[in-house]
């Protein structure tokens, strides 16, 4: 499966962006949030992905930081929740936001999305609020500075021990103790080295 891709931003759309990896483009699919944190047409961009398959349809979904991607995963596990609908979520919500919104039953504040209705919103606040202290919340989240790596070194390391097996959540933990541990001028492999201790520990 493809997680993650580095090139240069092609092209966007209202909900899409074409990413120029070594002269292929990657359609993916993205939120508001996303699409304007990718920067300008023909800069360097990363973004983390989802494949998702269906019978009829192969569409691959793009965010701006593996927090994001972890929350549409969650998201689109909850019945009545497709991918669109997802998106409509974080581009309404920053992940922060949608962990409060989550672990406080606060449904009102997810139905702010497009195409979310009450009984919808109530639906997800129900099956998530046990599962949203789990997952990093993102700049500004209630458990930002605990659970989330930063942007580069560190983002690239908790991509790296997801690639090796383990889940999001306990990757992004793992990195975000060993950047405590190193300090924030730490290393992509020294981050990994640390981090893979506390994960498997």
């Amino acid at each position: 499966m493809i997680a993650k891709l580095k090139g240069l931003l092609d092209e966007t759309g209202s909900d899409w962006a074409v990413i120029d990896v070594v002269g292929v483009g990657y359609l993916v699919h993205c939120s508001s949030k996303t699409l304007s944190a990718l920067g300008e047409q023909g800069e360097a961009c990363t973004v983390y992905t989802d494949l998702q398959v269906s019978e009829n349809d192969m569409r691959l979904l793009g965010f701006a930081e593996a927090a994001e991607r972890d929350w549409f995963r969650l998201l689109t596990q909850v019945q009545g929740v497709g991918s669109k609908v997802a998106l409509a979520i974080l581009s309404a919500l920053s992940t922060g936001e949608l962990q409060a919104a989550c672990a406080g039953g606060d449904a009102a504040m997810i139905a702010r999305a497009q195409g979310v209705g009450p009984k919808l919103a109530g639906r997800i606040v129900n099956e998530l609020k046990d599962k949203a202290g789990a997952l990093p919340a993102g700049p500004g989240g209630v458990a930002a500075a605990a659970a989330t790596p930063q942007a580069g070194a560190s983002a690239d390391a908790a991509s790296a021990l997801e690639n090796l097996g383990f889940k999001p959540a306990v990757a992004a933990r793992a990195v975000a103790v060993a950047q405590a541990e190193l300090g924030e001028d730490a290393g992509e492999s020294d981050l990994i080295r640390v981090a893979l201790k506390r994960a498997a520990g």
